[in-house]
């Protein structure tokens, strides 16, 4: 039962990686970026979080409220200002501005919060669990993330299919020219891409600070690795292959822990290369979030 205890909450924690990978597989998909800095606004929707929390008094679930949509203006304007000046200088140009905000972003929460970990409570929600079977529990929260996570990708995917504003993005993502052509800015089409793409790294930040009691200013070099190995297993630009690829990277971890607590990343590392190695285009294969 232990394996299978192993694999079940492998599972579980794949929901959590599905959801930090989500906003890095939009962003690429649609834009053609690679966010370097995905997992520090992870940290950042963590971090106002916890200030929400502290100051406000009010529970974590309000403060998604008030984090979720801030950091998606944020995204917002970060592409108007920054990414698209860039994009036209050339395809290395906003690689090397997403990775100037992912240095500063942690020294200025150094500055702001110094080291120290910073508490997002949950309450009981964070040890309660459900038994399933005899050795195999399965925690709420946990439950609760994968459940989320697999709503965000399908509403997601129902957005960018079924909404004017979703099949511009696909279509800025297959031929902005034409789009242009059409009457439509894609410059504001991509900033609104950025945007949603930063809102869900808000949640997911906000998720995995619940998860671990709380969040640190260099959490998110660790977070972004999670997230970009999670969309390459799945597939690039594939909304459901970050789910499946964020299950086997959390399988991976889970049963490598079993064997011993030092292996997981390890054991995650290798089994991205792998996937390198044996099916570069990932598990599902798509040129278009869908």
């Amino acid at each position: 039962m232990v394996i299978v205890n192993a694999l079940v909450q492998g599972v579980l924690l794949g929901g959590l990686f599905a959801m930090a990978a989500l906003g890095l597989s939009i962003a690429f998909g649609i834009l053609r970026v690679v966010n370097l800095a995905h997992g520090e606004i992870m940290t950042v929707g963590a971090y106002l979080a916890a200030v929400a929390l502290s100051t406000l008094g009010v529970s974590v679930w309000l403060s998604l409220l008030v984090v979720v949509p801030l950091l998606g203006v944020v995204g917002y304007w970060v592409q108007r200002l920054l990414l698209q000046r860039a994009l036209s200088l050339g395809e290395l140009a906003p690689l090397l501005v997403t990775f100037g905000i992912a240095i500063i972003i942690p020294n200025a929460l150094i500055e702001l919060f110094t080291t120290n970990k910073q508490a997002i409570p949950t309450g009981d929600l964070a040890v309660r669990s459900v038994q399933v079977a005899e050795g195999v529990r399965i925690g709420v929260l946990p439950l609760l993330t994968m459940l989320v996570a697999v709503l965000l990708i399908a509403g997601t995917q129902q957005f960018l299919a079924r909404t004017r504003a979703g099949r511009y993005m696909r279509a800025a993502a297959d031929d902005s020219e034409t789009l242009r052509l059409m009457g439509v800015d894609h410059r504001r089409v991509y900033a609104y891409a950025m945007g949603l793409a930063f809102a869900i790294a808000a949640l997911a930040g906000v998720f995995f600070g619940m998860r671990q009691g709380g969040v640190t200013p260099f959490d998110g070099q660790l977070l972004v690795l999670f997230a970009f190995e999670a969309v390459i297993i799945g597939g690039l630009g594939s909304l459901w292959g970050t789910l499946a690829g964020g299950i086997v990277l959390g399988v991976a971890q889970t049963l490598a822990g079993v064997v011993s607590p030092e292996l997981p990343l390890l054991v995650g590392n290798l089994v991205f290369l792998a996937v390198l190695v044996l099916r570069p285009t990932g598990i599902v294969r798509s040129k278009v979030v869908v």
